[in-house]
């Protein structure tokens, strides 16, 4: 089963013991030997998620856009010394295509929700966010969405 993650960056610390929780519930659901985690390894619920799969025993994926640079090498998704490790630690690591040359660019959404079989989303169901767009554009193709927004948590400033 392939699951991708979204979710909002910048939440407290409390925000982000809920969700890890909740999180940590969600992928223990899933045989390890099923599990694929598809990420783009955004701080917050997103690396939350990478380590939680590799934790479970899952394996890892990794989208990294085009503007993003060298894999590994990127100021962007992926750069804390978490994201560098997690993205060491990923099976497989997807580079987005310039867009020039006929590939993605930078829209991480559409890579994202075609690689996946369902999507996770740390969301509050505000509208707006990238969050938001990633489960609207989820749903239109038919993907099962899984909200984590557990009571108590914050939304981002």
């Amino acid at each position: 089963m392939r699951v991708g993650i979204i979710g909002h960056e910048g939440l407290s610390d409390l925000s982000e013991m809920l969700v890890r929780g909740e999180m940590w519930q969600l992928v223990t659901e899933y045989g390890a030997y099923e599990l694929v985690g598809v990420t783009c390894l955004a701080e917050g619920p997103e690396t939350w998620f990478a380590q939680s799969v590799l934790d479970h025993g899952g394996k890892v994926e990794v989208i990294v856009p085009a503007g993003a640079g060298r894999a590994g090498a990127f100021n962007g998704p992926g750069s804390s010394r978490t994201g560098r490790r997690l993205l060491n630690e990923a099976n497989a690591v997807h580079r987005l295509a310039p867009v020039e040359v006929g590939g993605l660019g930078d829209d991480t959404c559409r890579a994202l929700v075609g690689m996946v079989d369902e999507l996770i989303a740390v969301w509050d169901g505000r509208p707006g966010s990238e969050a938001a767009r990633v489960v609207e554009a989820a749903q239109r193709a038919g993907l099962f969405v899984q909200v984590i927004w557990p009571d108590g948590c914050e939304s981002p400033a």
